[in-house]
């Protein structure tokens, strides 16, 4: 068994980009933004099956560079994603970034106590607190796919306009219809399509979309 032990971390990371680009030729054929994201999706899974299923729209990364340039608030649809966002690499963008930026409704108790009244998800009633702050907003969506459905029926019925929204809700129910209603919405837009996603997915694209600033 022959373990590198004396690799850093630094060493490690452009060995497994080597090693993904030696077996992934996408990085031939997108544009290198695109391919940012993608790499690093493929390096969180160590799956290169991953980047057939990633979607631009719309001047995703762009549009979501301008925003983060601007200190544009965060909506996060789970508290993993708020935890996993690194507050230095924002603040690189602009300094201004702080905890603070970073909005999450999924505890809040009129959040939940409304859940329980109306019968639905605390999730699709975290979308719709934040409303107000959507347009403009870079949205993150690992988890709940009712979360992304609201937010893009917002958008299609309501003209609310987020500057950038990572639809990667996971799992079997709502999921797959979630993000093809999105894929309706003139927003920029970076969505893996069909049943795959996660919190830990959201998180990398958007610190992959950091990486082009």
């Amino acid at each position: 068994m022959n373990i590198r032990w004396n690799l850093s971390g630094m060493e490690i990371e452009r060995e497994s980009f080597r090693v993904i680009e030696s077996e992934c030729d996408l990085h031939k054929r997108m544009p290198a933004p695109e391919w940012r994201v993608a790499r690093r999706l493929i390096h969180t899974t160590a799956d290169m099956s991953i980047a057939d299923t990633l979607v631009f729209r719309h001047d995703a990364i762009g549009s979501g560079l301008c925003a983060l340039r601007a200190g544009a608030p965060i909506f996060c649809d789970s508290k993993m994603i708020r935890a996993g966002l690194s507050i230095e690499r924002l603040k690189r963008l602009n300094p201004g970034y702080g905890p603070e930026s970073l909005h999450c409704h999924i505890s809040d108790q009129d959040v939940i106590d409304r859940a329980k009244l109306e019968g639905h998800t605390r999730a699709l009633c975290s979308a719709e607190k934040a409303r107000p702050m959507l347009d403009g907003a870079i949205v993150l969506i690992g988890n709940a796919p009712l979360a992304l459905a609201r937010i893009a029926r917002y958008a299609l019925e309501e003209g609310v306009r987020p500057a950038l929204v990572v639809g990667m809700p996971v799992g079997f129910v709502n999921v797959v219809e979630s993000k093809e209603l999105l894929a309706q919405c003139d927003v920029p837009q970076i969505v893996l399509e069909g049943r795959r996603g996660g919190s830990a997915l959201a998180v990398t694209t958007l610190h992959a979309v950091m990486e082009s600033a």
